[in-house]
Order: C-alpha cells, then sequence, then structure tokens
C-alpha cells in the first residue's frame, strides 16, 4: 500500500479529485495518510476531516526564520512514514532537505503544459493570465517529479484543454482542473501505487 502525504494551500480541489479517485477505485493500492497545509484556514484541511484523514497545519508564521519552518515541515511529513508526497496546489518551496530526502517520491500538478508558463511566479490565475495574454490555443495540466528548481523536474504526465473564445482566466482555470488536472493527477498516483 502507497503510503500518500498531500501538502496543500487552499481549497483542495485536487487533494478531493484524489480521495474521490481512490472511493470510486479508480486509484488502487494507495492510501493518503495525512494532510498538510501551511495555511491553518485552507479548505482542504476539512476535506481531509470530512475524510477522517489527519489534517496538519505547518505556517511559516510560527516559526522564527524559514530554516527553522523548513526544518518542522520535513519532521511532521516524517511523522506519516510517506512513500510519496503529492503538491496539489502548495504555494511554498520544498526545502532541498526534503527533496533530498524523498528524490523522485514528491510530485507536482501545475496548471499548464510545461515548458510553457511555468517557474517563478506561475502559479493560480497567473498561469492562465499569461496563456490567454500570449494567445495560446491549446494549453493544460502536468503532473511532474519535483527537483531543487521550479516546475523542472521530469514530466510524468500532461494532458491538453482547449482554449475557447471569450475564455477569462478563471474559466479558462476551471476547465484545465475539470478536463485536465483531477484527471491526470489521480493516474499519476496510481501508476506510482501500481509501478
Amino acid at each position: 500500500m502507497l503510503r500518500v502525504v498531500v501538502m496543500v494551500s487552499g481549497g483542495g480541489t485536487n487533494l478531493q479529485a484524489i480521495l474521490d479517485a481512490i472511493d470510486s477505485g479508480k486509484i488502487t493500492n494507495a492510501s493518503v495518510e495525512a494532510v498538510i497545509s501551511n495555511n491553518s484556514g485552507a479548505y482542504a484541511l476539512e476535506r481531509a476531516r470530512n475524510h477522517h484523514i489527519p489534517a496538519v497545519c505547518v505556517s511559516p508564521k510560527s516559526y522564527p526564520d524559514r530554516a527553522a519552518f523548513n526544518q518542522a515541515l520535513l519532521e511532521t511529513v516524517k511523522q506519516y512514514r510517506p512513500d510519496l508526497i503529492v503538491l496539489a496546489g502548495f504555494l511554498v518551496t520544498i526545502p532541498p532537505e526534503m527533496i533530498k530526502e524523498y528524490r523522485n517520491r514528491i510530485i507536482n500538478i501545475h496548471p499548464s503544459l510545461i515548458p510553457s508558463f511555468c517557474g517563478v511566479g506561475y502559479y493560480g490565475l497567473k498561469v492562465h493570465e499569461a496563456a490567454l495574454k500570449r494567445g495560446v490555443k491549446i494549453t493544460g495540466a502536468t503532473v511532474h517529479y519535483v527537483d531543487e528548481g521550479v516546475d523542472s523536474g521530469p514530466i510524468l504526465l500532461q494532458k491538453a484543454v482547449e482554449v475557447k473564445e471569450g475564455d477569462t482566466p478563471e474559466t479558462l482555470q476551471r476547465r484545465v482542473m475539470e478536463e485536465a488536472e483531477w484527471q491526470i493527477l489521480p493516474e499519476a498516483i496510481n501508476r506510482i501505487a501500481n509501478k
């Protein structure tokens, strides 16, 4: 059984897609052992509690400096002995110590077709604003392994999504979530869980 820790900063729609996929059997041989957020108000923590999964907040605001936060985050993750860490909208840079400890066992979902619209500063609606400003006709989502760079690790899965006439960043974000993110993130976890 693949032990998964999901890390998230906001509402947790990707977390919900994972939980739904486990419940429906689309993900087999995996269980979510904990949900960790840097934001005590993240609705993702409520989603975890509703599934009787430990929901933990480790906020940078609770520590005197980034080094202390990084150490606390790593220690918290270690408690749950994960085989896989899933970043599902986690808006904190992963500490190098954690990347070293869990090399090739951390995956991230990014709301574009990497290498487009990725790297420092590209997260959330900013990705979709950039895609619309550039005038692309196709965007999508990418699941990739996490390395020391930003959105630079090896790609596992990608799925394309059409950009439609009249799209706003919000409508495009929703379509990318529904048609790509919520499909390929559970698929990637299932593939890892079942080799």
